[in-house]
């Protein structure tokens, strides 16, 4: 039972927009779209999964404009439709959204200090804790694996829920998250075992 395998998840983070080249906070559903980087990233990503061979039972998209772009990328190399999750978006940040972290630091310093130290908060006040974004994340994976037991998916979303995931399966506290870097047009596979779970590789970009 120990290293039965329930579930094997190959996570593909969205291609690169305006915001995240700019590393501003967003959590918005419409904007920003790729960019044209972005779309070269899942072109790469795409490449990357036939060149490795990587099976796929189910795909699965957050609900945002740019993963939604790139899961209908993705979905063309397994020539099948993909599936939209909307408890898989990433964590409401409030006003700190459209703002970069030196925005952030430089207007809101001790509420960017409070944010990384206190996740059960909700900082600033209109956003969503990083404490319930992850048992948010940590619900929608188990109801997700549960019903692709034995299966290998994908899941196409943000780098916000692919950290998430990395937290959760390796028991990383929530305070440690924003530690955990994964870009943009990246790939990081999971495997789920009955009693535990196994980081295969993380943010891997191909060349």
């Amino acid at each position: 039972m120990y290293f039965d395998r329930k579930c094997k998840i190959t996570f593909i983070s969205h291609g690169a927009t305006i915001y995240s080249e700019e590393n501003r906070f967003s959590d918005t559903e419409n904007y920003p779209p790729l960019n044209e980087a972005g779309q070269e990233e899942i072109e790469k990503i795409c490449e990357f999964l036939k060149q490795r061979g990587i099976k796929n039972n189910k795909i699965y998209s957050s609900t945002e404009t740019r993963t939604i772009q790139s899961a209908e990328m993705v979905a063309k190399v397994y020539k099948q439709d993909f599936e939209i999750l909307r408890d898989l978006t990433p964590r409401k940040v409030g006003k700190f959204n459209g703002l970069t972290f030196n925005q952030i630091e430089i207007k809101y310093p001790d509420l960017l200090y409070k944010m990384i130290n206190n996740p059960e908060e909700r900082i600033p006040e209109d956003a969503e804790s990083v404490e319930k974004f992850v048992k948010r994340i940590k619900t929608s994976l188990d109801n997700i694996i549960n019903k692709n037991l034995g299966n290998r998916i994908i899941i196409v979303t943000s780098p916000d829920v692919i950290r998430a995931a990395i937290c959760i399966a390796l028991d990383i506290p929530y305070e440690s998250m924003h530690r955990i870097y994964i870009k943009t047009g990246s790939a990081t596979q999971i495997s789920y075992f009955e009693e535990w779970s196994s980081l295969v590789y993380s943010g891997q970009v191909p060349v």
